[in-house]
């Protein structure tokens, strides 16, 4: 019978809960402040009327209030103007939510920092692991028709890092063959 250890499981299990329950208790912080952040105002869009060149206004109003006459003071046309510039204009309430906005950025902010420390830890670790033992590739066959190179006696590649490898070589020999038959059939035509 084979017995696994439960460390790095149960130590990947915990810093996944932190994770959720930190993003948990943000958003319940946040929620609690709510109508503190939310962002609303009203907006006026006017276009060009006779001598007024077109013009957007915007204030903070209630939805109730959101209209021509509230929110453009002063007005820019004459008192008997008023009325036909106001037809004009288009008047809109617009509500945001800030908390959304910052829960959004704090979101993208934490999976860019997580990516560029897993880069970091990469660039470190990657001197280490080439330190440790030069991997040794077993020379190349020629290729086969229709089943490309043959490595002799190579496994699977066990880590991540000589599966890039092994697929930047299979990607440069592939280039090389094509340069090959280029030139080749280049020469035959010549």
């Amino acid at each position: 019978m084979r017995f696994v250890d439960a460390a790095p499981t149960g130590v990947n299990n915990m810093a996944a809960c932190m994770v959720v329950s930190a993003f948990a208790a943000l958003v319940v912080a946040a929620a609690a402040e709510t109508k503190k952040s939310e962002d609303a105002r009203c907006k006026c869009i006017c276009p060009q009327y006779k001598n007024v060149p077109g013009q957007f206004y915007t204030k903070k109003l209630q939805q109730k209030y959101c209209d021509c006459l509230h929110v453009i003071k002063p007005m820019p046309v004459p008192e008997h103007d008023v009325e036909a510039y106001c037809l004009l204009c288009e008047c809109k309430y617009e509500e945001r939510s800030t908390l959304t906005i910052k829960v959004t950025v704090i979101i993208y902010l934490s999976v860019v920092g997580a990516l560029l420390l897993y880069m970091g830890f990469l660039m470190v670790i990657d001197p280490l692991i080439r330190k440790q033992g030069v991997v040794t590739q077993a020379p190349i066959t020629e290729p086969v028709p229709g089943f490309g190179y043959d490595r002799m006696g190579v496994g699977r590649a066990h880590t991540v890092l000589e599966r890039v490898e092994g697929a930047q070589e299979r990607w440069k020999r592939q280039v090389q063959e094509q340069r090959r038959t280029v030139f080749d059939r280049h020469h035959l035509l010549s």
